[in-house]
């Protein structure tokens, strides 16, 4: 058995934290961090850990979908998936985020961040079986100021993960958008606070149980190119009111960047002192993933309650892509722009239309303009692009991107 080197425990933050000297309350961007980060743009690389899972199986992709809330049996029915093209279960194109959500080395410890859109291209489906290596291409940062940083400075860094499967072909790729910001700056700005928890009558959850009944999986039954027209309507679909229960089930479903247990957890935390937030309000100090579990983690970043992951509002969006097209089609491109916190007790209703009909080298394609909005009225998501390669009974079926 081989000796290992004995850590001095006396620098732990959690013991920094419990004595007389707690934890930094905000972390800040500083320039050797800017050109730390700088240094490693546009090289690619595979990150040494994994994320959640490796590998796509029956199992994994069930649990994603239920995470999601997604029903459409392609996705958690084998006997049902048996009987399409694809001869057994597959995954939605979101099922990516539990190889990899982003992509780790931007070198911003103690920083707050939050993903905050993607723009996704996806060019073979998902099969149950795959294996995946991700890798990682950290591109440019955007310097803008904002009033979730009290006026201040906000970096928007946007970062590519690449997903491989097993025979070396490109899955799926994303162009990832991340804010960072002082969480000193974001727990003083206080932009989210004061908006009152929505409370829902009889009559207001009746109108949002017939809306999950009313939603639309095309399933079996194509959705042919010839049949499509500029300007029909996608959805709408809803989600929430938004729970904890959700985001846990989320997590069952997707992985989790920062909850790990025990002996494991806190050995990480040996390593990254500072990736703790110290909340005063509760007077303990954790990951800062709690941002969606307890409202006063979220309070001290500025936010009035505890909101949803973006990976899982995007999840959202890409079921509302799948519901729409059916079984043959194939979602290619999609665009999302996370704008409004998705608080506990909000309600997200998606809704698009169909802006163009072409055929381009062989794909019969269909570009959508999808959004979201709140019971606010608020954007969730504001319009974005897509586009759905849909079979054709002239042309045949769905020609794959190269």
């Amino acid at each position: 058995m081989t000796s290992k080197q004995k850590k001095d425990w006396s620098k732990h933050p959690r013991v920094s934290v419990t004595g007389e000297k707690k934890l930094p309350a905000h972390g800040k961007i500083t320039t050797e961090m800017e050109e730390r980060r700088n240094s490693r743009s546009h090289i690619p690389f595979f990150p040494r850990g994994f994320y959640f899972n490796t590998q796509a199986t029956n199992d994994s992709i069930r649990h994603f979908a239920d995470g999601t809330g997604d029903t459409n049996p392609l996705f958690n029915d084998q006997e049902y998936a048996k009987k399409t093209k694809y001869g057994n279960i597959i995954a939605p194109g979101s099922y990516l985020y539990t190889i990899q959500w982003v992509v780790p080395g931007s070198g911003m410890p103690g920083v707050h961040a939050w993903y905050s859109g993607g723009d996704w291209e996806w060019y073979r489906p998902i099969f149950a079986g795959d294996d995946f290596k991700p890798m990682g291409i950290l591109r440019d940062v955007e310097v803008k100021q904002g009033r979730m940083a009290g006026g201040g400075q906000i970096y928007i860094d946007y970062d590519e993960g690449v997903y491989l499967n097993q025979r070396g072909e490109i899955v799926g790729k994303e162009l990832h958008h991340t804010v960072w910001v002082d969480r000193g700056s974001s727990g003083s700005a206080g932009k989210y606070r004061k908006i009152e928890k929505p409370t829902y009558t009889k009559e207001d959850w009746i109108k949002i149980l017939e809306a999950y009944d009313n939603e639309e999986i095309r399933g079996s039954d194509p959705r042919w190119w010839e049949d499509i027209q500029v300007g029909d309507k996608v959805g709408p679909m809803i989600k929430g009111p938004l729970t904890v229960r959700d985001e846990i089930a989320w997590l069952m479903g997707a992985g989790s960047p920062f909850f790990r247990a025990d002996k494991i957890e806190y050995e990480w935390e040996y390593r990254h002192p500072k990736a703790l937030e110290y909340v005063e309000e509760m007077g303990e100090a954790d990951v800062p993933e709690l941002v969606h579990i307890f409202d006063a983690y979220a309070r001290a970043i500025g936010v009035e309650r505890a909101y949803d992951y973006g990976s899982q509002r995007m999840s959202w969006l890409c079921m509302f892509f799948t519901n729409w097209m059916g079984d043959d089609a194939f979602l290619w491109k999609m665009s999302g722009d996370l704008r409004a916190f998705n608080q506990m007790g909000d309600v997200t209703t998606f809704e698009g239309k169909v802006v163009k009909k072409y055929i381009e080298e062989g794909k019969c394609c269909v570009d959508i303009e999808a959004w979201a909005k709140n019971q606010r009225d608020e954007w969730s998501m504001p319009p974005n692009p897509a586009t759905v390669i849909l079979p054709s009974k002239e042309y045949g079926p769905v020609v794959y991107p190269s």
